[in-house]
């Protein structure tokens, strides 16, 4: 049976992605990619993706030139040329060979999916994506059946968060509310969300049963 792990990430705003410029530009989204090659060019790769918006623009301000060639419904497919080896996020992961086989965009967030082939190799792509992009965020880990006799990799959906728990919990990370010593207390993170402590805690110990729920095993009563 095959192993291995499953991995989503969202990466805001990234240097080199023409797909998200224009899902930028059209306030739109993009759920589907496809890459080409020709032997004629080896080092040049042409893409298409289709954008669903509202409107589109009459030409886009992206790095690269963008040709429609397509109309399906309310959505519209693009292609453009670019030079292989150009270091944008995709590359970045097929360096350490693990295709993407999911790209999705939405507005300036690009959504990437990929499987790795162990703990270590997704901590290669992982630790290369975030010196590469600040705004990098794991959304999604799920292990092979197969692995998890041995591994136990825990799957934690930060979607079942709502933004304002979210926001709680990195704003408490980033200024230091779990670390031991504390370097700041609930009435000082609770003054830079602009809230009252007791909403705070509220929010906290909302989002803290949220993760614990997914990462704590136990027996019902």
């Amino acid at each position: 049976m095959a192993s291995g792990i499953r991995a989503e990430v969202k990466l805001t705003d990234p240097d080199g992605c023409i797909v998200t410029q224009a899902a930028t530009e059209a306030s739109g989204t993009v759920q589907s990619v496809s890459k080409s090659t020709s032997p004629e060019q080896p080092e040049r790769v042409s893409e298409e993706f289709m954008l669903q918006a509202a409107e589109y623009p009459d030409e886009f301000e992206t790095d690269t030139e963008l040709s429609p060639v397509f109309s399906y419904g309310s959505s519209e497919v693009y292609r453009f040329d670019r030079e292989l080896g150009c270091g944008c996020p995709c590359e970045c992961i097929e360096r350490h060979g693990s295709p993407v086989i999911d790209v999705r965009a939405r507005e300036s967030a690009l959504f990437l999916t990929f499987h790795a082939p162990d703990m270590e190799g997704l901590q290669a792509i992982i630790g290369e994506l975030q010196r590469r992009y600040s705004t990098l965020d794991v959304q999604r880990l799920l292990q092979s059946q197969h692995d998890r006799a041995e591994q136990h990799l825990v799957f934690v959906d930060r979607s079942t968060l709502t933004d304002r728990q979210t926001e709680v919990l990195e704003t408490a990370h980033r200024m230091g509310y779990f670390d031991h010593p504390k370097r700041a207390n609930a009435g000082e993170v609770a003054d830079v969300l602009d809230i009252s402590g007791t909403t705070f805690s509220e929010h906290l110990a909302a989002a803290q049963t949220k993760l614990l729920d997914a990462i704590v095993e136990y027996e019902p009563e």
